[in-house]
């Protein structure tokens, strides 16, 4: 049952109502939104628009591709549950698995480190994806020092870049911006794109953190003013976590990045500083990334998926002609419809048009 604050919540932003569209930047706001259907509670006019938030629909088919060959190759691969079946140009980690690829699932880079200790007669290669909230994690895991049998297929990316590239790209009005990672950052990095006119809000994951940071965009606009503001304090101060920024400083240099779907972003993602360059898996199978490079194979199957325009907001998951019938969470042909904070998943969870 709706509790009174969501109510009020509710009622304000129908009392309020003017054409808005509001992008997030969280798959963990899309499973909120969808899940609780608050689109329908919405008033027309205030658009709750999905953006480049799934950190798994974003990682590239090549980096996919790459991890897959790899383990083909003989190393023991471990990542995240959500990558495994993530669709590359030939296939995805679990058809390797099943293959009899040494592919293996973890929570965490210090799983895939005790690993590489447990199997020091093994070559083991983390693909650590993410954005500034798994970064540190695998930040202060190098800085402890690593096995000499293991590596990082390193897939970051930051979020503040992506969202410059949109508001030059969609027609957007403002940002919910992600609670997670705002923890990490602060405020601070989301600062330029207000000063050009595009009001912030940085929310958590309760239905009513969203509804608050909607209300707050609309008094934003009313005011005629763009700022950032906290709608999430309970967990993000302004200055973020400073520790964890300083450890990726030291491990990490920011590099343009492919998102996928999207193509290269500039200075949106993180690459191992040169020091480090031993732990960099791309380094240290430079002759296996250019072959995979020369002669992965493109899938043709997937020229009918629209993860590419539904991470951008420019179509609904209900647009894609494949979505609920070729491609199920059962069976993903996109990215979108693998993770749990993927659009396509969530709408077709939560969402679907009967």
């Amino acid at each position: 049952m709706v509790v009174d604050i969501e109510k009020k919540l509710i009622a304000s932003i129908t009392k309020h109502a003017r054409p808005l569209r509001i992008m997030h930047i969280c798959g963990t706001h899309e499973r909120t939104i969808s899940k609780y259907g608050l689109r329908g509670v919405l008033p027309p006019e205030v658009e709750v628009l999905s953006g480049p938030g799934c950190p798994v629909c974003v990682t590239p088919t090549e980096d996919i591709d790459f991890a897959i060959t790899l383990a083909n190759a003989g190393v023991m691969l471990v990542s995240f549950g959500d990558m495994m079946r993530v669709p590359g140009n030939s296939g995805n980690l679990l058809d390797a698995k099943a293959k009899g690829a040494d592919v293996r699932m973890a929570y965490s880079i210090d799983d895939a480190v005790t690993l590489a200790n447990n199997n020091p007669e093994k070559e083991v290669v983390f693909f650590g994806i993410g954005f500034e909230t798994t970064a540190p994690a695998n930040a202060a895991a190098v800085l402890r020092g690593l096995p000499e049998n293991f590596s990082i297929l390193t897939s970051h990316k930051l979020v503040p870049p992506a969202m410059d590239l949109l508001i030059k790209d969609i027609n957007v009005d403002a940002f919910i911006a992600p609670g997670h990672v705002t923890t990490i950052i602060g405020m601070h990095p989301y600062q330029p794109i207000a000063d050009m006119g595009f009001p912030i809000v940085i929310a958590g994951f309760e239905v009513r953190d969203v509804l608050l940071s909607i209300a707050m965009i609309q008094r934003q606009v009313e005011a005629g003013v763009s700022k950032v503001e906290n709608a999430y304090p309970r967990a993000v101060n302004e200055e973020g976590n400073i520790t964890a920024q300083e450890m990726m400083q030291q491990v990490f240099d920011v590099a343009d990045s492919n998102w996928r779907g999207i193509g290269v972003i500039k200075n949106s993602g993180l690459c191992l500083k040169t020091k480090f360059r031993h732990y960099d898996a791309t380094k240290r199978y430079a002759k296996e990334y250019q072959n995979m490079l020369d002669s992965t194979p493109v899938n043709t199957v997937s020229s009918r998926c629209m993860c590419a325009a539904i991470l951008t907001a420019k179509a609904q998951p209900s647009q894609c002609p494949m979505f609920g019938k070729d491609c199920t969470p059962k069976n993903p042909v996109g990215p979108c419809m693998v993770s749990l904070e993927g659009m396509c998943y969530n709408w077709y969870k939560y969402s679907r048009e009967k």
